[in-house]
């Protein structure tokens, strides 16, 4: 680097992860071979987020500001050689959004300082990045204690004459998760015809909406679990769960180009029958009072009725035609209950083999249930797990931590990653799927 042996800046105690209206401080290291004439030397902290048309594109469409302030530490003047030192200081702003990185778009921070020289020398410039997390606490999201419950019904046609009718019904224990709980899911599918239904698959969806003048939706299948099928004539129930990896918070409060939603999508591959069920990512866990009675919880390992245990109540099904009663006689035998077992997990422990899953598995504490990396943690962890976002090579921090550690938790990527695509049609809106003329949501409880 010639006179200028180092030029570099460091943060006080070596903090990298802050929080909106936080103080951020350090201090600016010069150390010069020999003397070195400066105009200025200036440290400034800014903080943005760009979005491109483009994937891991820097020219940005649009861009907003959160934070840019500067600050002059050194007037004109001579630096001797040796060391030298220049605190600074700048206050986050208090509605800064949380740090994200995707493909066409990111939210970055970051500290510059600049060695202005005299004309026709050669100006130094140095940079360090910071994370910003802002705490998204899922307890002041409406009704998030209650379950989201999602039903529909499919009629179909097969063997070219015959008619058959399909119900789906899915329901998570809660609206909300952080990272490392347990999504606890139940299935019910009412197989009213004379053919066996295809695998049922239940995956946790990210879809990150980029906005810009003609809006870009990336989909990723963050986890996903795989059923076997039902035979013709056959009410069958399915319980499984998916642990949550770290991901980013839901919404991306504070910022207007990136927003960020999660949903569960349960599906049949034949016939093709789907339902959704949105959820909140968070970072404070859902209180659940005892004060109040918890909502029924359907997962619990008891005989269910037929029908009835994941009834809506109030909110009847988009009922099928008369036909039904017909087909239900022409269905191969009664209305047998029976358990799906799971074929396959994404979600792979240390050893590298899918944990086998039962009905069982849910009295289990979520603590137990994990799998045992170091970046699965549970809710209760006191040192809050923080995520950039979802690429192979996500940092997390904890509170404390002097440098970025790269991920290699097997639970991030599935067995199958999505490519994206652009224009990316996104899935149905809650409302959309409510107005359908073949579902019927219930968001309350029954």
């Amino acid at each position: 680097m010639g006179r200028l042996q180092e030029f570099s800046i460091a943060f006080t105690n070596s903090k990298v992860v802050y929080s909106p209206g936080e103080s951020i401080s350090g201090s600016v290291r010069v150390i010069t071979a020999s003397a070195l004439q400066f105009k200025a030397i200036r440290v400034n902290c800014v903080g943005s987020c760009g979005v491109s048309s483009k994937m891991n594109d820097a020219s940005w469409m649009v861009e907003e500001q959160y934070v840019s302030s500067m600050l002059s530490v050194a007037d004109k003047g001579t630096l001797p050689p040796g060391e030298h030192t220049f605190s600074f200081q700048f206050l986050i702003p208090a509605h800064a959004p949380t740090s994200f990185e995707g493909p066409f778009g990111k939210v970055i921070y970051r500290v510059r300082a600049v060695i202005d020289t005299p004309r026709f020398s050669k100006d130094y410039k140095t940079q360090r990045p910071f994370y910003l997390l802002n705490m998204l606490n899922l307890n002041e999201v409406p009704d998030i204690q209650q379950p989201s419950f999602a039903v529909t019904t499919k009629k179909f046609t097969y063997l070219l004459v015959k008619t058959g009718t399909l119900m789906l019904k899915a329901r998570s224990d809660l609206r909300g998760y952080t990272s490392g709980q347990i999504i606890k899911l139940s299935t019910e599918i009412h197989n009213k015809s004379g053919k066996d239904t295809g695998c049922v698959i239940a995956s946790l969806i990210q879809k990150v909406t980029y906005k810009t003048k003609r809006p870009m939706f990336d989909l990723r299948t963050i986890a996903e679990v795989e059923g076997a099928g039902v035979k013709a004539g056959k009410h069958a129930e399915w319980r499984e769960q998916i642990i949550v990896p770290p991901l980013p918070q839901s919404g991306l409060a504070g910022c207007s180009l990136i927003d960020i939603d999660y949903f569960i999508q349960v599906s049949l591959k034949s016939p093709e029958t789907v339902v959704t069920l949105p959820i909140y990512i968070g970072n404070v866990a859902v209180n659940m009072t005892p004060s109040r009675p918890p909502p029924p919880n359907p997962l619990q390992h008891t005989p269910l009725p037929a029908m009835q245990s994941l009834s809506p109540g109030p909110v009847v099904p988009s009922a099928p035609p008369a036909e039904d009663e017909l087909e239900g006689e022409q269905g191969a035998g009664g209305l047998a209950s029976e358990e799906i077992p799971t074929k396959s997990h994404s979600q792979q422990d240390p050893s590298g083999q899918a944990p086998t899953m039962s009905p069982s598995a849910f009295s289990h504490a979520p603590s137990q249930a994990l799998p045992q990396t170091q970046h699965a943690q549970s809710a209760e962890s006191s040192a809050p797990l923080f995520c950039v976002s979802t690429g192979a090579t996500i940092p997390f921090f904890t509170d404390g931590n002097a440098t970025p550690v790269p991920t290699t938790c097997p639970l991030i990527l599935p067995p199958e990653y999505s490519t994206w695509e652009y224009p990316h049609e996104p899935p149905p809106t809650y409302e959309e799927s409510c107005s359908s003329n073949n579902s019927s949501f219930n968001t309350s409880m029954t």
